[in-house]
């Protein structure tokens, strides 16, 4: 007999001769004990106080031990195996869980996330405005509509997040606090054992038959900060946004912001208001894109009481059919894309000279991403004098603050380094295939989320130019379909593999350094895949094909290699 329903407190494992006693509290029901046999082992029972969603045993210790999908382990000493592990529960894992379990019921999965909440960069970064540089209505999953304006607050996103978790009860499904430190293949098994370590600092192992890496690209613990002379020597206090101490006191500071990306354009409106004076300081300028925060059609659609399902399909459309104009500008009359940003700065800044120097870049549009500034508060910001730009290079920090190569000195009370990620790849996860350290830098990607020599996982990596879901959506739709031909083709494993015809492809890096180049992927360049200059090993991070190609891509073509 199996308990189908009811929340439980706990569980145990014991052998025939040790059962007696057991005893199960459950909430809001009669104890009930169950007495399993486990297949293969008639001597062993297993008392179970939750409801079992898969159960598998595994004697190897010569004493009943069993993997228990969905059950955290209390007490007793054991593997939990589950047919998928989602690393990660950001916006992709929440994503991946969804889709597996809305595509794939039959699966048994857990989601692991190394904080304390899901959330994933909405959870790590808690400085001051903290906000998506994508429209929500292209950056929320595709099956959950988004109903506000189309730049978002972290805690919005969290809350949107939330709903996704609670409506589809993802909830028991994933395990907090979970940090995995190591990742082995065993072909011998057809599996992966994940090492993990809980909040308690207690050792888990799980076994899985397919991993699915959802933990994005940049190290959550600590951001890039390059190493300048004299930081020691500051006397006030340093401090980068992905490490925001909650009782740092800005009021009527001096505060210089150095970089000018997203992560600047977003703080430094919602410093000025309090601050002294902020400066952002910036080697050489960013393309920024202005306009209001609000999305017209969908506010009229909404006074049409058109349904919130059809609105959101229908903004997206619209959204994307914008962004790809845009990106064809970009590259067929990036002169055109530059004037039009220009336009939206000088509407708001009436000074020729200061936006040539401070907000004109060197480099063509989309070569890095544009950042967004809704409503155009940055500039606001610099209009009212609350706030100013500064074009130059450091050459060293002083007790005052930052002299500058130019001689000027910038005097300071607080520096904020918004000067980017730390790559990481893998999660800074140590993976071994078949007792062989994996060197992730020399596979090729097949379709931009698997890889050459690398059995049973698939890597989440969304687009630079578009909203990162999109593609985390379309690659759910991908791991379930290929997890559904497994099953149909009576398989367990499946791995990228170089045909014949391949091996003389030229392998080139995982971006065009060409075609973009942003800071945190030329540092880290080395630790990524390759990828080829045909399909399927091209990592093309073009949307408008991918949405085509990847659902009717031929899982039969000789890329994959699939295994009893």
């Amino acid at each position: 007999m199996l308990w189908s329903g009811g929340s439980f407190d706990h569980y145990c494992v014991r052998d025939v001769g040790n059962a007696n006693g057991c005893q199960s509290r459950m909430h809001g029901h009669e104890e009930i004990v169950t007495n399993h046999p486990l297949e293969g082992n008639p001597s062993c029972l297993v008392l179970v106080w939750r409801f079992l969603l898969t159960q598998r045993v595994d004697f190897g210790s010569g004493e009943c031990a069993v993997r228990l999908a969905g059950i955290p382990s209390q007490g007793a000493i054991m593997t939990e195996h589950f047919d998928v592990l989602i690393v990660g529960a950001g916006i992709s894992g929440i994503g991946g869980a969804y889709h597996l379990q809305d595509q794939c019921p039959d699966k048994s999965f857990v989601v692991l996330e190394t904080q304390s909440d899901f959330g994933g960069t909405w959870r790590t970064h808690t400085y001051p405005g903290i906000r998506s540089d994508s429209d929500l209505y292209t950056f929320g999953y595709r099956f959950k509509p988004w109903t506000d304006a189309p730049i978002a607050s972290a805690d919005e996103i969290l809350r949107y997040m939330g709903e996704v978790i609670e409506e589809n009860e993802l909830d028991q499904h994933i395990r907090y606090n979970h940090s995995i430190s190591s990742a082995v293949w065993s072909s011998e098994d057809k599996q992966w054992t994940l090492q993990a370590t809980d909040a308690a600092g207690d050792e888990k192992t799980f076994t899985c038959s397919f991993l699915w890496m959802c933990q994005g690209y940049y190290r959550h613990s600590k951001g890039y900060t390059p190493e300048w002379e004299g930081m020691d020597d500051f006397s006030g206090t340093i401090v980068h946004p992905q490490t925001w101490p909650n009782d740092l006191d800005y009021a009527g500071k001096n505060i210089v912001v150095i970089g000018s990306g997203a992560t600047a354009a977003t703080l430094i409106p919602a410093l000025a208001g309090q601050a002294g004076h902020v400066t952002m300081l910036q080697r050489s300028p960013t393309y920024f894109s202005t306009g209001r925060n609000v999305n017209e059609l969908a506010d009229t659609l909404r006074a049409l009481e058109i349904d919130e399902t059809w609105i959101h399909e229908i903004v997206r459309r619209q959204t994307l059919a914008e962004g790809d104009m845009i990106t064809k500008m970009a590259f067929e009359d990036p002169e055109a894309l530059k004037e039009m940003l220009f336009e939206g700065i000088k509407e708001i800044i009436d000074d020729e000279e200061l936006i040539k120097e401070h907000f004109t870049p060197h480099y063509l549009p989309w070569r890095q991403r544009i950042a967004k500034v809704p409503d155009g508060d940055l500039f606001h910001a610099i209009a009212r004098g609350e706030a100013s730009a500064v074009t130059d290079h450091i050459e060293r920090f002083t007790p005052e603050g930052i002299l500058l190569k130019s001689g000027k000195t910038l005097e300071a009370d607080i520096i904020i380094t918004a000067t980017g990620f730390n790559l990481n790849v893998l999660g800074d996860i140590e993976f071994t295939i078949d007792d062989e350290p994996l060197d992730f830098h020399e596979t090729v990607s097949y379709r931009g989320t698997m890889f050459t020599g690398i059995p049973n996982m698939a890597w989440v990596f969304g687009y630079f130019r578009a909203s990162w879901t999109l593609r985390a959506d379309m690659i759910g739709d991908f791991v379930c379909r290929l997890l559904k031909h497994m099953d149909d083709k009576g398989t367990s494993v499946v791995v990228p593999k170089l045909r014949p015809e391949d091996n003389d492809m030229a392998q080139l890096p995982w971006v065009d350094p060409e075609n973009f180049n942003p800071g945190y992927i030329m540092r880290g360049l080395d630790l990524l895949p390759k990828q080829g200059t045909k399909d399927p090993w091209r990592h093309t991070q073009d949307y408008w094909n991918e949405r085509k190609e990847l659902p009717i891509a031929d899982l039969d073509d000789g890329a994959l290699t699939y295994l009893p």
